[in-house]
């Protein structure tokens, strides 16, 4: 199946509504080791998302997305905001020029969504971040589609893959935020920021089931 704009949409919309489900969590989580603002600003971002596709006329999903992305950033110009923001940058330029996109695209589209938050966040695997669900999910995803599995079995492997990255977050600790004045205090607990990376695949494996 090719993956196209009605596709994308219905990835945010999920994802959005995910966001809100879990509004509270995240507020919760980053009370504990932040400044408690993440619940408002992912759901106010992804809100935003799902308004500028709804209302753009754009064809080319590279650019549709990049500037879905530039829209979050305005929007929720916070730590998070700017990293899930600098993601969705990096996937667009990934797919850039292409009106839809096939099993291997969208690979591409994943990847470069990871990229583009590592790059701007300076973080690796094991720094107890976003990029702790975002990872493994992403290789799992294209290690799926190089295999040709479909869209939805590699989306499903990189959920689970996502949740391991999130569940393994609670014995990392902290390299980057306020988290890291609580120091050992934050273990036994979820990153905050992986849980927003797992929803997001979570939200991709919804729209594609």
């Amino acid at each position: 199946m090719s993956f196209t704009i009605e596709n994308l949409k219905a990835f945010i919309k999920e994802s959005s509504a995910l966001m809100e489900e879990h509004k509270q969590i995240l507020i919760d989580l980053d009370s504990a080791l932040g400044d408690g603002d993440l619940g408002l600003t992912m759901t106010a971002g992804f809100s935003e998302c799902v308004s500028f596709l709804d209302s753009s006329s754009e064809t080319d999903m590279g650019k549709l997305t990049a500037q879905m992305g530039m829209a979050m950033a305005k929007k929720v110009p916070s730590t998070m905001g700017t990293l899930v923001a600098s993601g969705f940058m990096g996937s667009g330029k990934a797919v850039k020029g292409k009106t839809e996109l096939s099993d291997a695209d969208v690979a591409l589209f994943v990847t470069g969504f990871v990229e583009g938050v590592m790059k701007r966040g300076k973080a690796n695997p094991g720094d107890r971040t976003i990029v702790d669900s975002l990872h493994p999910a992403a290789v799992a995803f294209k290690a799926a589609i190089d295999n040709g599995e479909s869209l939805k079995d590699a989306s499903a492997k990189a959920l689970d893959k996502a949740k391991e990255g999130l569940d393994a977050t609670a014995n990392m600790p902290p390299k980057f935020g306020r988290a890291v004045y609580y120091g050992d205090k934050v273990l036994g607990k979820i990153d905050q920021g992986a849980l927003v990376g797992k929803l997001i695949f979570e939200g991709l494996n919804k729209s594609l089931n």
